[in-house]
Protein backbone atom coordinates (compact mmCIF):
# COMPACT_ATOMS: atom_id res chain seq x y z
CA UNK A 1 0.00 0.00 0.00
CA UNK A 2 1.56 3.28 -0.90
CA UNK A 3 2.07 5.78 1.92
CA UNK A 4 0.49 9.14 1.64
CA UNK A 5 1.99 12.51 2.94
CA UNK A 6 1.99 13.18 6.50
CA UNK A 7 0.46 17.02 5.30
CA UNK A 8 -2.56 15.29 3.92
CA UNK A 9 -2.99 12.92 7.24
CA UNK A 10 -3.01 15.88 9.41
CA UNK A 11 -4.85 18.25 7.50
CA UNK A 12 -7.53 19.12 10.02
CA UNK A 13 -11.29 18.21 9.34
CA UNK A 14 -13.45 21.57 8.94
CA UNK A 15 -15.98 21.30 11.98
CA UNK A 16 -18.35 23.31 9.88
CA UNK A 17 -18.91 20.53 7.41
CA UNK A 18 -17.37 16.64 9.58
CA UNK A 19 -21.22 16.58 10.80
CA UNK A 20 -22.64 16.81 7.47
CA UNK A 21 -22.88 13.01 7.17
CA UNK A 22 -25.19 12.84 9.75
CA UNK A 23 -27.50 15.86 8.58
CA UNK A 24 -27.42 13.58 5.27
CA UNK A 25 -28.62 10.12 6.97
CA UNK A 26 -31.22 13.07 8.97
CA UNK A 27 -32.68 14.08 5.54
CA UNK A 28 -32.66 10.68 4.14
CA UNK A 29 -35.08 9.54 7.31
CA UNK A 30 -37.58 12.43 5.83
CA UNK A 31 -36.34 14.95 8.37
CA UNK A 32 -35.86 18.77 7.71
CA UNK A 33 -32.52 20.15 8.93
CA UNK A 34 -32.27 23.72 9.78
CA UNK A 35 -29.16 24.90 8.76
CA UNK A 36 -27.04 27.18 11.35
CA UNK A 37 -23.78 25.73 10.69
CA UNK A 38 -22.79 26.93 7.66
CA UNK A 39 -22.63 31.00 6.39
CA UNK A 40 -24.73 30.11 3.01
CA UNK A 41 -26.69 33.21 2.63
CA UNK A 42 -30.78 32.26 1.46
CA UNK A 43 -30.55 35.85 0.36
CA UNK A 44 -30.81 36.64 -3.45
CA UNK A 45 -27.95 37.19 -5.54
CA UNK A 46 -28.30 40.89 -7.51
CA UNK A 47 -30.38 40.29 -10.59
CA UNK A 48 -27.51 42.01 -12.32
CA UNK A 49 -25.05 39.02 -11.55
CA UNK A 50 -27.47 36.07 -12.17
CA UNK A 51 -28.36 38.52 -16.09
CA UNK A 52 -24.87 38.69 -16.86
CA UNK A 53 -24.24 34.86 -16.89
CA UNK A 54 -27.98 34.29 -18.47
CA UNK A 55 -27.43 36.64 -21.24
CA UNK A 56 -23.94 35.51 -22.39
CA UNK A 57 -23.75 34.34 -25.77
CA UNK A 58 -20.02 32.77 -25.53
CA UNK A 59 -19.48 29.83 -27.86
CA UNK A 60 -16.10 28.96 -25.88
CA UNK A 61 -14.75 29.95 -22.28
CA UNK A 62 -11.25 31.41 -23.15
CA UNK A 63 -8.18 31.88 -20.40
CA UNK A 64 -8.25 34.82 -18.92
CA UNK A 65 -5.56 37.07 -16.97
CA UNK A 66 -4.15 34.72 -14.03
CA UNK A 67 -4.53 38.66 -12.19
CA UNK A 68 -8.37 38.79 -13.55
CA UNK A 69 -9.43 41.04 -16.02
CA UNK A 70 -8.62 44.54 -15.79
CA UNK A 71 -12.13 45.43 -16.34
CA UNK A 72 -12.84 43.90 -12.97
CA UNK A 73 -10.31 45.16 -11.26
CA UNK A 74 -11.02 48.63 -12.30
CA UNK A 75 -14.25 48.44 -11.27
CA UNK A 76 -13.07 47.27 -7.60
CA UNK A 77 -10.70 50.35 -7.05
CA UNK A 78 -13.71 52.12 -7.68
CA UNK A 79 -15.71 49.85 -5.29
CA UNK A 80 -13.03 50.39 -2.50
CA UNK A 81 -12.55 54.29 -3.22
CA UNK A 82 -16.08 54.41 -1.94
CA UNK A 83 -15.13 53.08 1.47
CA UNK A 84 -11.92 55.21 1.54
CA UNK A 85 -9.26 52.58 0.08
CA UNK A 86 -7.59 54.44 -2.58
CA UNK A 87 -5.67 51.40 -4.59
CA UNK A 88 -4.77 50.43 -8.25
CA UNK A 89 -5.28 48.07 -10.47
CA UNK A 90 -2.10 46.62 -10.20
CA UNK A 91 -2.74 46.16 -6.42
CA UNK A 92 -4.92 43.37 -6.98
CA UNK A 93 -4.84 40.50 -7.49
CA UNK A 94 -8.03 38.11 -8.66
CA UNK A 95 -8.68 34.39 -7.00
CA UNK A 96 -10.91 31.26 -6.86
CA UNK A 97 -12.50 32.45 -3.62
CA UNK A 98 -10.73 33.85 -0.97
CA UNK A 99 -9.38 30.58 0.46
CA UNK A 100 -7.39 30.79 -2.81
CA UNK A 101 -6.21 34.46 -2.06
CA UNK A 102 -5.24 33.31 1.60
CA UNK A 103 -3.30 30.01 0.73
CA UNK A 104 -1.70 31.63 -1.99
CA UNK A 105 -0.57 34.96 0.83
CA UNK A 106 0.50 32.14 3.04
CA UNK A 107 2.38 30.13 0.64
CA UNK A 108 4.29 33.77 -0.75
CA UNK A 109 4.97 35.22 2.98
CA UNK A 110 5.98 32.24 4.94
CA UNK A 111 8.05 29.05 4.20
CA UNK A 112 7.84 25.57 6.06
CA UNK A 113 8.08 25.83 9.49
CA UNK A 114 7.17 29.64 10.14
CA UNK A 115 4.30 30.83 12.36
CA UNK A 116 1.70 33.37 11.71
CA UNK A 117 -0.57 34.69 15.02
CA UNK A 118 -4.23 34.58 15.16
CA UNK A 119 -6.54 35.55 17.79
CA UNK A 120 -8.91 32.50 18.11
CA UNK A 121 -11.51 31.49 17.72
CA UNK A 122 -10.95 31.97 14.07
CA UNK A 123 -12.18 30.96 11.16
CA UNK A 124 -11.86 26.85 10.94
CA UNK A 125 -10.20 27.20 7.31
CA UNK A 126 -7.29 29.14 8.44
CA UNK A 127 -6.07 25.90 10.40
CA UNK A 128 -6.47 24.10 6.89
CA UNK A 129 -4.61 26.92 4.92
CA UNK A 130 -1.44 26.71 7.11
CA UNK A 131 -1.00 23.29 7.74
CA UNK A 132 -1.49 22.95 3.75
CA UNK A 133 1.13 25.31 3.85
CA UNK A 134 3.56 23.82 6.64
CA UNK A 135 3.06 26.97 9.17
CA UNK A 136 2.42 26.60 12.35
CA UNK A 137 -0.20 29.01 13.66
CA UNK A 138 0.61 30.08 17.33
CA UNK A 139 -2.92 31.00 18.91
CA UNK A 140 -3.68 34.23 21.13
CA UNK A 141 -7.24 33.35 22.87
CA UNK A 142 -9.94 36.45 23.00
CA UNK A 143 -12.72 36.09 25.74
CA UNK A 144 -16.59 35.52 24.79
CA UNK A 145 -16.27 37.92 28.43
CA UNK A 146 -15.33 40.82 26.44
CA UNK A 147 -17.25 39.76 23.56
CA UNK A 148 -14.04 38.59 21.43
CA UNK A 149 -12.35 41.67 21.80
CA UNK A 150 -8.50 41.98 20.48
CA UNK A 151 -6.29 40.40 23.25
CA UNK A 152 -4.32 42.88 24.71
CA UNK A 153 -1.10 44.28 22.74
CA UNK A 154 1.49 42.76 24.52
CA UNK A 155 -0.07 39.06 24.51
CA UNK A 156 -0.05 39.39 20.73
CA UNK A 157 3.66 40.96 20.86
CA UNK A 158 5.12 38.59 23.44
CA UNK A 159 3.91 35.68 20.25
CA UNK A 160 6.06 36.63 18.23
CA UNK A 161 9.36 35.03 17.55
CA UNK A 162 12.24 34.81 14.78
CA UNK A 163 9.90 32.46 13.11
CA UNK A 164 6.64 35.08 12.52
CA UNK A 165 6.04 36.14 9.62
CA UNK A 166 2.32 37.44 9.88
CA UNK A 167 -0.81 38.24 12.12
CA UNK A 168 -3.98 37.00 10.72
CA UNK A 169 -7.51 38.27 11.85
CA UNK A 170 -11.24 38.39 10.06
CA UNK A 171 -12.69 41.73 10.54
CA UNK A 172 -15.67 41.52 11.01
CA UNK A 173 -14.84 37.98 12.54
CA UNK A 174 -16.08 34.39 11.62
CA UNK A 175 -17.42 32.99 14.15
CA UNK A 176 -17.19 35.95 16.33
CA UNK A 177 -18.95 38.83 14.69
CA UNK A 178 -16.12 40.98 16.73
CA UNK A 179 -15.70 44.42 14.82
CA UNK A 180 -12.19 45.38 15.24
CA UNK A 181 -11.77 49.36 15.97
CA UNK A 182 -9.97 51.71 13.64
CA UNK A 183 -7.61 51.78 17.24
CA UNK A 184 -6.96 47.93 17.06
CA UNK A 185 -6.24 47.69 13.28
CA UNK A 186 -4.09 50.64 13.42
CA UNK A 187 -2.50 49.09 16.46
CA UNK A 188 -1.28 46.09 14.92
CA UNK A 189 -0.42 48.02 11.90
CA UNK A 190 2.43 49.36 14.13
CA UNK A 191 3.10 46.55 15.79
CA UNK A 192 3.41 44.86 11.69
CA UNK A 193 6.16 47.64 11.25
CA UNK A 194 7.75 47.90 13.98
CA UNK A 195 8.26 43.93 13.65
CA UNK A 196 8.61 44.15 10.31
CA UNK A 197 6.24 40.96 9.52
CA UNK A 198 2.76 41.41 7.33
CA UNK A 199 -0.74 41.89 8.88
CA UNK A 200 -3.44 40.24 6.81
CA UNK A 201 -6.93 40.86 7.21
CA UNK A 202 -9.63 38.67 5.61
CA UNK A 203 -12.31 41.56 5.05
CA UNK A 204 -14.64 39.23 3.34
CA UNK A 205 -18.07 40.55 5.66
CA UNK A 206 -16.37 43.86 5.77
CA UNK A 207 -20.33 45.39 4.51
CA UNK A 208 -22.49 43.45 7.30
CA UNK A 209 -22.18 45.75 9.90
CA UNK A 210 -24.30 45.83 12.94
CA UNK A 211 -25.78 49.00 15.66
CA UNK A 212 -24.10 51.85 15.00
CA UNK A 213 -20.17 50.43 14.45
CA UNK A 214 -18.18 51.25 11.57
CA UNK A 215 -14.86 49.00 9.92
CA UNK A 216 -11.94 50.37 9.38
CA UNK A 217 -10.11 48.78 6.54
CA UNK A 218 -6.23 47.53 7.28
CA UNK A 219 -5.53 49.32 4.19
CA UNK A 220 -6.57 52.68 5.35
CA UNK A 221 -3.13 53.00 7.70
CA UNK A 222 -1.19 55.35 5.59
CA UNK A 223 1.98 54.17 6.95
CA UNK A 224 1.30 50.44 6.09
CA UNK A 225 1.89 49.84 2.43
CA UNK A 226 4.62 47.36 2.85
CA UNK A 227 3.26 45.41 5.42
CA UNK A 228 -0.51 44.91 4.95
CA UNK A 229 -2.83 42.90 2.98
CA UNK A 230 -6.20 42.72 2.30
CA UNK A 231 -8.47 39.71 1.75
CA UNK A 232 -11.96 39.85 0.25
CA UNK A 233 -14.79 38.31 -1.68
CA UNK A 234 -17.49 38.40 -3.22
CA UNK A 235 -19.33 35.15 -1.98
CA UNK A 236 -20.80 36.78 1.24
CA UNK A 237 -21.55 40.01 -0.17
CA UNK A 238 -23.81 39.33 -3.14
CA UNK A 239 -24.81 35.52 -2.25
CA UNK A 240 -22.23 34.09 -4.64
CA UNK A 241 -20.55 31.29 -2.46
CA UNK A 242 -20.46 29.13 -5.88
CA UNK A 243 -18.82 31.46 -7.91
CA UNK A 244 -15.77 31.20 -6.14
CA UNK A 245 -14.26 34.95 -6.67
CA UNK A 246 -11.88 36.54 -4.39
CA UNK A 247 -8.94 38.53 -4.38
CA UNK A 248 -6.19 39.81 -2.76
CA UNK A 249 -4.91 43.39 -2.52
CA UNK A 250 -1.82 44.84 -1.49
CA UNK A 251 0.57 47.81 -2.32
CA UNK A 252 3.27 45.89 -1.68
CA UNK A 253 4.41 45.08 -5.12
CA UNK A 254 6.76 42.46 -4.07
CA UNK A 255 4.07 40.75 -2.82
CA UNK A 256 2.11 40.85 -5.61
CA UNK A 257 4.33 39.79 -8.44
CA UNK A 258 5.03 36.75 -6.00
CA UNK A 259 1.66 35.87 -5.60
CA UNK A 260 0.93 36.16 -9.08
CA UNK A 261 3.41 33.05 -9.65
CA UNK A 262 1.10 31.00 -8.20
CA UNK A 263 -1.78 32.43 -9.81
CA UNK A 264 0.13 31.55 -13.19
CA UNK A 265 0.03 27.73 -12.18
CA UNK A 266 -3.74 27.34 -11.59
CA UNK A 267 -4.62 29.73 -15.17
CA UNK A 268 -6.98 32.25 -14.52
CA UNK A 269 -9.75 32.53 -12.22
CA UNK A 270 -13.36 30.93 -13.56
CA UNK A 271 -14.86 32.61 -16.85
CA UNK A 272 -18.42 32.79 -16.10
CA UNK A 273 -18.06 33.74 -12.13
CA UNK A 274 -16.17 36.63 -13.22
CA UNK A 275 -18.67 38.11 -15.34
CA UNK A 276 -21.25 37.82 -12.50
CA UNK A 277 -18.98 39.24 -10.45
CA UNK A 278 -17.78 41.98 -12.02
CA UNK A 279 -21.75 42.41 -12.59
CA UNK A 280 -22.67 42.38 -9.03
CA UNK A 281 -20.61 45.55 -8.31
CA UNK A 282 -23.55 47.27 -11.03
CA UNK A 283 -26.25 46.65 -8.45
CA UNK A 284 -27.54 49.60 -7.36
CA UNK A 285 -26.97 51.07 -3.37
CA UNK A 286 -30.44 49.57 -2.22
CA UNK A 287 -29.34 46.01 -2.89
CA UNK A 288 -26.91 46.07 -0.29
CA UNK A 289 -28.36 48.68 1.79
CA UNK A 290 -31.58 45.54 2.02
CA UNK A 291 -29.17 42.93 2.65
CA UNK A 292 -27.58 44.80 5.63
CA UNK A 293 -30.75 45.74 7.11
CA UNK A 294 -31.99 41.73 6.88
CA UNK A 295 -29.16 40.60 8.47
CA UNK A 296 -29.50 43.03 11.21
CA UNK A 297 -33.32 42.14 11.56
CA UNK A 298 -31.91 38.54 12.46
CA UNK A 299 -29.35 38.97 14.32
CA UNK A 300 -31.78 40.78 16.62
CA UNK A 301 -34.47 38.14 16.51
CA UNK A 302 -31.69 35.01 17.24
CA UNK A 303 -30.15 36.71 20.34
CA UNK A 304 -33.50 37.91 21.87
CA UNK A 305 -34.78 34.03 21.74
CA UNK A 306 -31.78 32.59 22.11
CA UNK A 307 -31.27 34.73 25.59
CA UNK A 308 -35.25 33.27 26.60
CA UNK A 309 -33.71 29.86 26.96
CA UNK A 310 -32.15 28.94 30.57
CA UNK A 311 -27.86 28.80 31.25
CA UNK A 312 -27.49 29.77 27.22
CA UNK A 313 -25.59 32.46 27.07
CA UNK A 314 -24.84 34.42 23.31
CA UNK A 315 -22.17 36.56 22.02
CA UNK A 316 -23.50 39.76 20.64
CA UNK A 317 -22.03 40.31 17.26
CA UNK A 318 -20.77 43.43 15.88
CA UNK A 319 -20.81 42.81 12.04
CA UNK A 320 -21.01 39.33 9.54
CA UNK A 321 -24.00 37.04 10.33
CA UNK A 322 -22.25 34.80 13.17
CA UNK A 323 -22.50 34.17 16.83
CA UNK A 324 -20.87 32.40 19.54
CA UNK A 325 -23.12 30.69 22.06
CA UNK A 326 -22.36 28.84 25.11
CA UNK A 327 -24.89 25.64 26.26
CA UNK A 328 -25.38 24.32 29.72
CA UNK A 329 -23.57 21.36 27.93
CA UNK A 330 -20.18 19.37 28.58
CA UNK A 331 -19.58 18.48 24.88
CA UNK A 332 -21.27 21.07 22.01
CA UNK A 333 -20.04 18.23 19.50
CA UNK A 334 -21.67 15.46 20.79
CA UNK A 335 -24.67 17.09 21.09
CA UNK A 336 -24.76 19.26 17.85
CA UNK A 337 -24.06 15.13 16.64
CA UNK A 338 -26.94 14.69 18.60
CA UNK A 339 -29.51 16.64 17.11
CA UNK A 340 -28.95 15.30 14.02
CA UNK A 341 -29.21 11.24 14.73
CA UNK A 342 -31.43 10.74 18.15
CA UNK A 343 -33.21 14.07 18.29
CA UNK A 344 -36.10 15.74 15.89
CA UNK A 345 -39.29 18.13 16.50
CA UNK A 346 -42.56 17.66 13.99
CA UNK A 347 -40.36 15.93 11.91
CA UNK A 348 -37.84 18.56 12.06
CA UNK A 349 -34.12 19.32 14.06
CA UNK A 350 -31.07 21.85 13.73
CA UNK A 351 -27.67 21.32 12.26
CA UNK A 352 -24.74 23.70 14.24
CA UNK A 353 -21.08 24.20 14.05
CA UNK A 354 -19.36 22.74 17.60
CA UNK A 355 -16.83 25.52 18.40
CA UNK A 356 -14.04 23.58 19.66
CA UNK A 357 -13.49 23.66 15.86
CA UNK A 358 -12.47 27.24 15.63
CA UNK A 359 -9.99 27.18 18.39
CA UNK A 360 -6.24 26.16 17.97
CA UNK A 361 -5.64 25.61 22.02
CA UNK A 362 -6.82 22.82 23.21
CA UNK A 363 -9.52 22.27 25.58
CA UNK A 364 -11.08 25.66 24.64
CA UNK A 365 -14.91 26.30 23.37
CA UNK A 366 -15.98 22.69 24.22
CA UNK A 367 -19.57 24.01 24.95
CA UNK A 368 -19.58 26.42 22.26
CA UNK A 369 -20.98 26.88 19.12
CA UNK A 370 -21.15 28.83 16.58
CA UNK A 371 -24.67 29.77 14.55
CA UNK A 372 -25.20 31.23 11.65
CA UNK A 373 -27.92 33.66 10.95
CA UNK A 374 -29.00 33.03 7.44
CA UNK A 375 -32.17 32.08 7.62
CA UNK A 376 -35.05 34.25 7.88
CA UNK A 377 -36.50 35.31 11.16
CA UNK A 378 -39.26 32.85 11.16
CA UNK A 379 -37.32 30.51 10.62
CA UNK A 380 -34.55 30.84 13.02
CA UNK A 381 -37.78 31.39 15.85
CA UNK A 382 -38.35 27.68 15.50
CA UNK A 383 -34.73 26.51 14.95
CA UNK A 384 -33.98 27.94 18.78
CA UNK A 385 -37.37 26.18 19.93
CA UNK A 386 -36.46 22.91 17.90
CA UNK A 387 -33.15 23.75 19.85
CA UNK A 388 -34.95 24.50 23.79
CA UNK A 389 -36.12 21.15 23.40
CA UNK A 390 -33.66 19.20 22.65
CA UNK A 391 -31.23 20.75 25.34
CA UNK A 392 -34.05 19.73 27.89
CA UNK A 393 -34.28 15.87 26.00
CA UNK A 394 -30.41 15.48 26.13
CA UNK A 395 -29.56 16.81 29.79
CA UNK A 396 -31.88 13.99 31.08
CA UNK A 397 -29.62 11.39 27.94
CA UNK A 398 -26.60 12.63 29.83
CA UNK A 399 -27.48 12.99 33.61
Amino acid sequence: MPHLSNKGIQLPTSPIRKLVVYSDQAKAKGIEVYHLNIGQPDIAAPIEAIEAVKNADLMLLPYGPSQGTISYRQKLCAYYKKHNISIEPDDVLVTTGASEALTFALNVICDAGDEIIIPEPFYANYNGFASAASVDVIPVVSEFTSQFQLPALENISGKITEKTKAILLCNPSNPTGYVYSKKEINALVELAIEKDIFLIVDEVYREFIHSGNEHYSVLQHPKGPNHTVMIDSVSKRYSLCGARVGCIVSKNNALIENILKFAHLRLSPPTYALMASEAALDAPASYLEEVIAEYGKRRDVLIQHLEKIPKVEVSHPMGAFYCIVKLPVADAEDFSKYLLTDFHDDNQTVMLAPARGFYSTPGIGLNEVRIAFVLDSEKLIRAVSILEKALIAYQKLVS
